[in-house]
């Protein structure tokens, strides 16, 4: 996969919009970067996280009911921490800061319950092309997916629910990575599509149909969409 940034974004959604932003840059101590509007009464807060992104994003009207993602908890290196702090968001997102390098975690790890390890394993390094560098850990640049559990997952038609529902891999050609991912064995989770003149991006689902964001910035590529 030809990365334009070598680090996940991780997205959640959110009725709590005031709770969610005091947990993110008071408790949590993330920078703010901006706001975003997505339309349909949808905003999104992006924070930085180790050259990552947190995109809070806040929905005037109430979500639709659907079970946990796969997404289990997010895991972000901290400088100056001694021991791993454990956290909790307004609607049980579960966060812990560590120690920067604990487990290999350099920037952000993404940490998954998932159904089948095996099914995972293969995703991950065969269709997503990230590298396997330890049991049930995947490096995409300076970010981990870490399968932490393994449990029921229910896959759900809505992925705009309550708590965290994807990440994102920014790229250089989100055409030919979404078409070379769905080649390779993986799933759409939506065909690609144009945000004005910002974005270009489409999604694909994991095993458990977790939504990864395949995302073609303008302002990491510098071209055209």
């Amino acid at each position: 996969m030809n990365l334009a940034k070598q680090h996940l974004d991780i997205g959640l959604f959110s009725t709590k919009r005031d709770e969610q932003l005091a947990f993110w840059q008071q408790t949590v101590g993330l920078p703010y970067d901006h706001m975003g509007k997505l339309g349909g009464g949808m905003q999104q807060h992006r924070h930085h996280m180790n050259g990552s992104i947190l995109k809070m994003n806040h929905s005037r009207h109430p979500l639709p009911e659907a079970p946990p993602s796969g997404i289990a908890g997010l895991q972000i290196a901290k400088e100056g921490l001694a021991t791993a702090q454990a956290l909790s968001g307004p609607d049980g997102n579960k966060v812990t800061l560590v120690p920067r390098s604990a487990d290999g975690v350099q920037g952000i790890a993404i940490l998954l319950k998932v159904n089948d390890p095996a099914q995972h394993d293969r995703f991950w390094t065969e269709a997503m092309q990230f590298e396997r560098v330890g049991d049930g850990r995947y490096r995409c640049g300076a970010s981990l997916i870490v399968i932490a559990e393994r449990g029921k997952v229910e896959r759900s038609p809505e992925w705009r629910g309550p708590g965290y529902r994807y990440m994102t891999v920014q790229v250089w050609d989100c055409l030919a990575e979404y078409d070379g991912i769905l080649a390779r064995g993986g799933t759409s989770g939506g065909a690609p599509r144009v945000l004005g003149d910002t974005v270009r991006f489409a999604f694909v689902c994991d095993p458990d149909g977790n939504h990864i964001e395949i995302s073609q910035r303008a302002s990491l590529t510098g071209g055209q969409l």
